[in-house]
């Protein structure tokens, strides 16, 4: 051991990078003695043109996550681009078909081209919502409807859109203009996810029908080299159906065309009997000639229903029914089946008057004739009441005489719902709204949409609220 230290020694004198360069001293705890320690110095001498790897840092995601921006998290959030965005007043009433208690809140909205955004109400909804883990309610476009719907709400500029996957949303302003420009706007991008679906939908069949030949080729191709016996069926079987696929296409074509041609017409049809005539979604004349009455027979089941057991009812003709039953009543009222509204099928109120403003909605032509619409919201702008109730009476008269008849026995029934306001709470304010636009509106939409909304509603509730005098026959 002396001579080994002696040796070192005498190495360190002659080298004298050896400290520089670094040596890693070892001490050994001898086993034999605790005070007795032996030194054994083993030389870890790095030479000069080897470099010392640093180390990986091996956390480079969260290492790069502290050095991003508050840009960078807004700009890699989402890459569309925005289309519009600002406060609507919103209520989600359905949630995958399941209906849900009315809840309206105020909310920052951003359209972009496929979908819409709703972010909890903030002063600065960019930084607000911008918390880990936040996320916000999304509504996809695609496939989505859009609609005015005065009757879900007692709330003036509502609109609902349903989603595919069975959400529905309310979404409403008091402000005119900016609920049309949020209807247009929203409209606009679920008419252009439809156009592109559609498109879509060609190119790939274009393209299935290009790749087809493609693929079979290639195929060929492969199994040309050394075809195996099992397969040599199925290729036939290819081979032969490619051949004849065309040729297949044409005389199914030419199959229906005759078909289409021998096909009896709808008045054979109705006259055998295997086709009845519609109540719902056919002209209110064509519904009184086939009953051979001026009012519908339908709308004087659902009035007497109605004042039987209904005129007490919180919310009538605001509250909307269960739609299946709704449908189901539909369904019956069409194939001229017995109705009975006192049925415990019909026990709800509810779907009664849903299914009596269905019949109304779905008129070709609206209780108010397309050709009086724009009289009716003449007559209303005229400032005196004495001369805008007689031109109301004026233009009520000139009305086809099923319109007429139709018109006097709704709203008289519609004068004994709003004379119970304080039970029912439905004023004749409330009423205009909800039949507004379901009785009055324009044979095309123009922009002036939200403004004849407004005047679709003061005619009902002018109407309502003089009625002796407008369907009254002393002369004013």
């Amino acid at each position: 051991m002396e001579r080994s230290t002696a040796s070192e020694m005498a190495s360190e004198k002659a080298n004298p990078s050896y400290h520089s360069t670094g040596a890693v001293q070892m001490r050994i705890k001898s086993a034999n003695s605790h005070h007795d320690r032996l030194s054994q110095s083993k030389s870890m001498i790095l030479s000069d043109n080897v470099k010392v790897a640093e180390p990986v840092n091996r956390h480079r995601r969260n290492h790069s996550q502290h050095n991003l921006t508050l840009a960078d998290i807004i700009s890699t959030q989402d890459h569309t681009v925005v289309e519009k965005e600002g406060y609507l007043l919103k209520a989600k009433i359905a949630d995958g078909g399941k209906k849900l208690r009315k809840n309206w809140s105020t909310s920052w909205i951003v359209l972009t081209a496929r979908k819409m955004e709703f972010y909890k109400e903030s002063k600065q909804p960019a930084l607000a919502n911008l918390k880990p883990g936040y996320k916000p309610e999304c509504v996809d476009l695609c496939g989505a409807r859009i609609e005015w719907t005065p009757e879900k709400s007692s709330r003036k500029n509502v609109f609902q859109i349903t989603t595919l996957s069975g959400n529905e949303f309310l979404l409403q302003s008091d402000i005119d203009f900016l609920i049309l420009d949020w209807f247009h706007a929203i409209k606009n991008a679920i008419d252009r996810l439809s156009k592109e679906q559609s498109s879509t939908s060609r190119n790939l069949e274009f393209k299935l029908r290009r790749s087809s030949s493609i693929e079979l080729l290639n195929s060929l191709d492969a199994e040309s080299k050394e075809p195996k016996p099992e397969h040599r069926k199925s290729l036939i079987f290819r081979l032969n159906y490619s051949a004849s696929d065309t040729n297949d296409r044409n005389r199914v074509k030419s199959r229906l065309k005759k078909f289409i041609s021998r096909r009896p017409s709808l008045k054979t049809l109705q006259e055998k009997g295997l086709i009845k005539d519609q109540i719902f979604g056919s002209h209110l004349r064509l519904v009184c000639e086939h009953e051979n009455s001026t009012v519908p027979k339908f709308v004087r089941l659902c009035i007497e229903a109605v004042e039987r057991r209904g005129l007490d009812v919180d919310g009538i003709y605001r509250v909307s029914g269960n739609l299946a039953t709704i449908q189901k009543l539909r369904f019956v009222v069409n194939q001229e089946e017995k109705l009975n509204l006192d049925d415990s099928q019909w026990e709800d109120i509810h779907v009664v008057t849903g299914a009596l403003k269905m019949f109304f909605r779905e008129l070709p032509e609206p209780l108010f004739p397309y050709c009086f619409f724009e009289q009716f919201v003449e007559a209303i702008k005229i400032p005196d009441n004495a001369i805008r109730i007689k031109s109301i009476k004026n233009l009520v008269k000139k009305l086809p005489r099923p319109n007429y008849e139709t018109m006097k026995i709704l709203f008289e029934h519609l004068k004994k719902i709003a004379a119970k306001e304080s039970v029912n709470l439905m004023s004749t304010q409330s009423l205009g709204i909800v039949f507004g636009p379901t009785l009055l509106r324009p044979e095309k939409e123009t922009g002036n949409m939200a403004v004849h909304m407004l005047y679709q509603n003061q005619i009902v509730e002018l109407m309502l609220s003089e009625y002796s005098k407008i369907f009254g026959s002393e002369e004013d």
